[in-house]
């Protein structure tokens, strides 16, 4: 399923969470902006996290946000109830969004384009900067809605998307959001998306 691999690659806002004093440091001004195939570049968006607390130590290069953590980049939203982003001596950036017991980390990637809506749900999600690998841990879900109505979807326990080599795995086990412990994907046919997206447009057209 391609849409998988978008709706993992959501999760690199983990990374994005440079803590505040390395981001400043490394900040340089520039005189205009950048200029690519004769048009300047889009501007990256703003990240904006809510949270109760925020914790940042500039020893370790670590900041950690906690209590109903709401993070915010573009049409991308994470939800978690803690969220710890790291940088180590080589500048390789890492993330682990968590949510505590009976509640569920969500990632929600909006298309308005192609009414479509990415969700991603686990336990815990992880970014390693060093390996490129993104990962759904426990109750994994990955969904892709267009209008609203669910179409494609992939279950397991874990839920893993290299970023490198542009591959994912989905595995099973004990806490597999699948039933029996396995991993269970629904694809469903290109025609019946394009169709849903053609009806939808002609409603909001």
């Amino acid at each position: 399923m391609n849409s998988l691999s978008s709706v993992l690659v959501t999760t690199l806002m983990l990374a994005a969470l440079v803590p505040p004093a390395v981001a400043a440091s490394a900040k340089k001004p520039t005189s205009a902006p950048a200029v690519v195939s004769g048009k300047p570049a889009q501007a990256e968006p703003d990240t904006v996290v809510l949270s109760d607390t925020l914790h940042y130590d500039d020893v370790s290069k670590t900041t950690t946000f906690t209590g109903n953590v709401v993070l915010t980049r573009g049409t991308m939203t994470l939800r978690a109830d803690k969220l710890v982003a790291h940088e180590d001596a080589d500048g390789n950036q890492s993330g682990t969004a968590t949510a505590s017991k009976g509640h569920l980390v969500n990632i929600r990637q909006e298309n308005p384009k192609k009414f479509e809506t990415l969700v991603g749900t686990g336990q815990q999600a992880d970014y390693d900067g060093k390996s490129g690998d993104i990962t759904l841990i426990g109750q994994a879900v990955v969904t892709r809605y267009v209008c609203g109505k669910a179409f494609d979807n992939v279950q397991g326990a874990r839920i893993v998307y290299h970023q490198k080599s542009g591959t994912y795995e989905a595995f099973g086990g004990k806490d597999s959001a699948a039933a029996g412990g396995r991993v269970r994907s629904l694809a469903q046919p290109q025609a019946r998306v394009d169709q849903a997206i053609a009806q939808c447009s002609a409603k909001h057209s």
